[in-house]
């Protein structure tokens, strides 16, 4: 064969690894080749045609992480923020059938790809001293249930564990609230800095329920204050409005 005709291979198809369909869409030479994968991302890839032939190259776009997640044409370049978006996945579609608390929370198509939740944590991640940094989906809108760029802020674990509430242990109580069988009455804590505060022995439920909504708005507001110059604006104004409800 001679040496100097060239090999026309354009078009060629093969599967991947991953029986992910791919086409050859660009042939210089064999090793200089375009690739196109024929799903609904059309990923494009510039490989040599050996890889091709073997199948080693990777679909981005495959949903391999819980089934739900794909890597996106990125390389991962900050753990942190890696290991903060399949911490997420984790929650919503692994650890939700263990923990109630996440049953019905889901993450919005955009953040299923890495890529795209990347790039939103390099322009919204901060650091304050060695606080430990969580992202929280349900701050700035109360009752949300789906990880998403408008609904999500990071907030340091101090503010964060503010809004947390153990279901578990309340049982049928109010928000703050348990039934005291010595006195026979409803008494009201605070959970202030993790010590608990008494606000008191309230004859029912409803008037232990208001002492803790007005002592808990407060001190979150508080809290606010002493990180006023340190947090976004609108996660300090999230909290200077936050109400806390009976049905909470």
């Amino acid at each position: 064969m001679r040496s100097d005709i060239k090999i026309n291979r354009l078009y060629e198809e093969n599967y991947n690894y991953q029986n992910s369909l791919m086409k050859i869409i660009k042939y210089n030479n064999a090793n200089d080749i375009t690739i196109k994968f024929q799903d609904e991302n059309k990923f494009r890839k510039n490989t040599t045609y050996q890889m091709f032939e073997n199948g080693s190259i990777k679909n981005v776009y495959i949903k391999e992480i819980y089934g739900v997640g794909c890597f996106g044409d990125t390389k991962i370049k900050n753990k942190k923020s890696y290991d903060t978006w399949k911490h997420m996945l984790c929650r919503c579609y692994e650890n939700s059938k263990k923990n109630q608390t996440y049953f019905d929370v889901s993450v919005c198509d955009e953040w299923l790809c890495y890529a795209n939740f990347e790039k939103w944590y390099d322009e919204n991640y901060y650091d304050i001293d060695n606080e430990i940094m969580d992202l929280d989906k349900d701050i700035l809108v109360k009752g949300n249930k789906i990880y998403s760029p408008n609904n999500c802020i990071f907030a340091p674990h101090r503010i964060n564990s503010l809004f947390l509430k153990k279901d578990k242990k309340r049982k049928n109580c109010l928000l703050g609230v348990s039934y005291d069988v010595k006195t026979n009455k409803y008494k009201s804590q605070l959970n202030h800095n993790g010590k608990k505060i008494s606000l008191g022995y309230f004859n029912n439920k409803i008037e232990a329920f208001y002492a803790y909504k007005n002592a808990k708005e407060n001190y979150i507001k508080q809290v606010a204050d002493e990180y006023k110059d340190k947090i976004p604006k609108k996660l300090y104004n999230a909290m200077y409005k936050w109400e806390i409800g009976v049905n909470d």
